[in-house]
Order: structure tokens, then sequence, then C-alpha cells
């Protein structure tokens, strides 16, 4: 790893954590307790970021966590939660820039996002739900595996 220049310190520091937008709803309450069957659990997730003050390093990044449980093909709930930071980010060159936004910033923001679904499901009256560790850094490589063909998303 190359060393960085003395005059580019490299600083990578949490300024801010904060719920930006979150939602729940149960439409088949309290029918859906009363199901036997096991429930599916579809958990999605999506990364955005965008400079707040370029000049002073500041970065918004935002953790999307979306999960739809059903039970019988029926929706027992749907939850999602926008977990965002402000972060400071100096001295990074640029193309390792999109790696810290997409990597360390969502690895930072996941345990958040983790209690606060799992507050609303509990909340809601069904067992807790806990998220798995998620690899950030293989879904930023299929990510830009899928950007490789034209320099086009595939999505």
């Amino acid at each position: 790893m190359a060393e960085p220049s003395p005059e580019q310190e490299v600083v990578f520091s949490l300024e801010k954590i904060y719920v930006k937008d979150i939602s729940y709803e149960a439409p088949h309450v309290p029918q859906v307790f009363l199901e036997k069957a096991a429930m599916e659990v579809d958990l999605q997730l999506g990364i955005e970021h965008k400079p707040v003050e370029a000049a002073e390093g500041l970065h918004e990044v935002v953790l999307t966590v979306t999960v739809t449980a059903r039970v019988e093909k029926r929706t027992a709930f749907l939850t999602e939660a926008k977990q965002a930071g402000i972060f400071r980010i100096v001295g990074v060159p640029g193309e390792e820039m999109a790696k810290v936004l997409e990597i360390a910033c969502p690895n930072i923001l996941l345990p958040f996002s983790r209690e606060v679904i799992n507050d609303l499901v509990s909340k809601g009256g069904f067992p807790q739900l806990l998220i798995n560790p998620v690899n950030f850094e293989a879904l930023y490589q299929q990510k830009m595996s899928s950007e490789q063909p034209n320099g086009q998303s595939a999505h």
C-alpha cells in the first residue's frame, strides 16, 4: 500500500449518524399470527452517497435496508429503514473513494440498521429479526463487474 503524502493526510471519521427515513406496515395482522406456516423473509440492500460539503470532505452515505416477510404468500410485514451517516473523508485517492463510500461506510451503518429493523419488527409482535453480516466488498465487486462491459450498469 502506498504511503500517503505528508501534505495530504488520510482522514476517515464518522461525524453524525441518524435515521433518515423509516417505515413499517403489517397489512395482514392479526391473521398472520395464527398461521402455522413458516415465514419467508426477503432482505434488500441499497447504498447511496453524495458529497455534503466537498471542500470539507463531508459525505452523506445512506444504507437502505428493506425487509419483506411473507406467510402463505401474504405479507406479514414490510419494513424499510434508511440509516444515514455523515463521514469526513480526506486524502483518499479518487479511485479508492468509491470503495470507502460503498464498503467501509455501510459496514459502519449496518449495525445501526440492524437495531432499527429488529426493534420495529419486535414491536410489531413478530419474533426477533437478526440481519446477518453483509460482505459489502463482494457486493461492490459484483456492482463493478456488472458495469464493466461498456462502462454502463446492467441494472
